[in-house]
């Protein structure tokens, strides 16, 4: 289970997170659906704990930066950053020997074939492409089978057979139980199968709606997003809502 409680942070005056709370269970898959400039990837790097932050964030009833709470999350950020020098497999080596993983070999070896990238074992990090970037690191990410999963904009970069395989997936870590929380700022990417969905505009959760909340009252997510987003832009005195002003560029 993922628990946010009244996180804040802040870039010297910019509030990027404005006392942002929501809670994602077991066996669900939240997604925190936003424009670019919402906060969104400020939040993930806060519940990974990269960043520093007011506030509460437990993982499994562990706080984030503990080290029984890092064993179970795992994270798949926006933009890769595999070490230039690895190859592919050294890169699964290197991840098992961190989580001091038993048997892992197999799974290495069964995430690499789904993703098609088992014929670049050799490969260095720095000889792949952007996309094989990014499934490497889905790859990293999910060998130690974490119980709660962040994904930041996962399927950006990636072919069609690799996104309808992370599709395939994020739903069988779902069926497992994991938690899954996914940030995005495009909807239609995970339309068929979120369970609950934040709306994050300037640093705040605007609304929050669970897939029966909309169900039985008929509303639709989409047009509440860009109710959401339209209604922010026409408050804006000053025109700078949405754009990225923080150092990382708040997403």
């Amino acid at each position: 289970m993922l628990l946010v409680q009244e996180v804040t942070k802040k870039y010297g005056k910019v509030l990027a997170n404005d006392g942002v709370s929501f809670e994602t269970h077991p066996g669900e898959i939240s997604i925190l659906l936003g424009p670019n400039g919402a906060g969104k990837s400020t939040l993930i790097k806060c519940i990974a704990g990269l960043l520093k932050f007011s506030g509460r964030i437990l993982i499994n009833g562990n706080e984030n930066k503990s080290l029984q709470a890092k064993r179970e999350l795992g994270y798949i950020p926006e933009i890769p950053a595999p070490y230039e020098m690895l190859t592919v497999w050294e890169h699964m080596e290197f991840i098992a020997r961190a989580y001091s993983l038993e048997n892992w070999k197999e799974k290495a070896e069964h995430l690499l074939q789904r993703f098609e990238m088992d014929d670049k074992k050799k490969k260095l990090g720095n000889e792949l492409s952007k996309g094989m970037q990014q499934k490497l690191s889905i790859c990293c990410g999910l060998l130690p089978e974490p119980k709660v999963i962040l994904f930041d904009e996962p399927m950006v970069g990636l072919d069609p057979h690799a996104i309808k395989e992370l599709k395939k997936i994020i739903l069988e870590k779902k069926d497992e139980g994991a938690a899954i929380l996914i940030s995005t700022h495009m909807l239609d990417s995970v339309d068929e199968f979120w369970d609950s969905a934040n709306i994050m505009i300037g640093g705040r959760i605007a609304a929050r709606r669970s897939r029966r909340d909309t169900a039985s009252s008929g509303e639709d997510l989409e047009a509440l997003f860009f109710a959401i987003t339209e209604s922010s832009k026409s408050k804006s005195s000053d025109g700078q809502e949405g754009k990225d002003s923080s150092p990382e560029g708040m997403n």
